[in-house]
């Protein structure tokens, strides 16, 4: 590597970085924190079975997730404007990935509830709790030890597919690569720097995640 291109890696690096920090955690914190209540909701709307609801659960689920994401970003982003719903870039993509993080999430939880034994419920039933009592004191802490593990590797996921946004005008991690290189002429490098960097945030998160298996694991 020539002493052009290293001086330019160092220069950019810091170029990319911020927006990473700035753009990317927080749009992958938003849109997880957001996806994770809606897949909440219609897993425990789906293992009530209440009706019309339940329906209405698994035709988002469905739609979602046998969608592509970069197709709901566009839908969104350029569609929705044909008819006077005009999104800035930053907003639509927290409500892109948030939509599309919780239809996957939300099978995650659903499965993992119902794989608490039916024990439970009985239990709950006998000291004189309700459905709902049960669901949120007994079933759910159970379940999300469960889910805690494929959750996590969808906050990782996320991460990664935030890269997305750029096709939407925003000025994440991603984009900035892209202008740099656009500039310098470096497209290889600059895009491998980028991917060290999604790297580092993502070998972040798997320790995190790990560590917090382990704790619990202990209770």
């Amino acid at each position: 590597m020539s002493e052009r291109l290293w001086e330019l890696l160092l220069q950019s690096f810091g170029q990319i970085l911020i927006p990473g920090l700035t753009i990317t955690i927080p749009l992958t914190v938003c849109s997880f924190t957001i996806g994770f209540m809606i897949a909440l909701v219609a897993a425990t709307v789906q293992v009530a079975g209440i009706k019309g609801l339940k329906e209405l659960a698994r035709l988002y689920v469905w739609v979602i997730r046998g969608t592509p994401l970069l197709v709901q970003l566009y839908v969104i982003f350029y569609g929705l404007p044909g008819f006077g719903i005009v999104w800035p870039a930053f907003p639509a993509a927290v409500v892109v990935f948030a939509v599309n993080t919780g239809a996957y999430a939300s099978e995650t939880l659903r499965a993992a509830i119902e794989s608490v034994p039916k024990g439970q419920w009985e239990a709950g039933y006998c000291v004189g709790m309700d459905y709902w009592q049960i669901l949120f004191r007994i079933i759910l802490p159970q379940a999300l030890k469960t889910a805690f593990p494929p959750l996590g590797n969808s906050l990782i996921g996320l991460v990664k597919d935030t890269s997305l946004a750029a096709t939407i005008t925003v000025t994440e991690m991603f984009m900035a690569a892209q202008r740099i290189a656009a500039r310098t002429y470096e497209p290889f490098a600059l895009y491998c720097e980028t991917a060290l960097i999604y790297l580092i945030f993502c070998t972040i998160l798997t320790r995190l995640q790990r560590h917090l298996e382990k704790k619990l694991r202990m209770e």
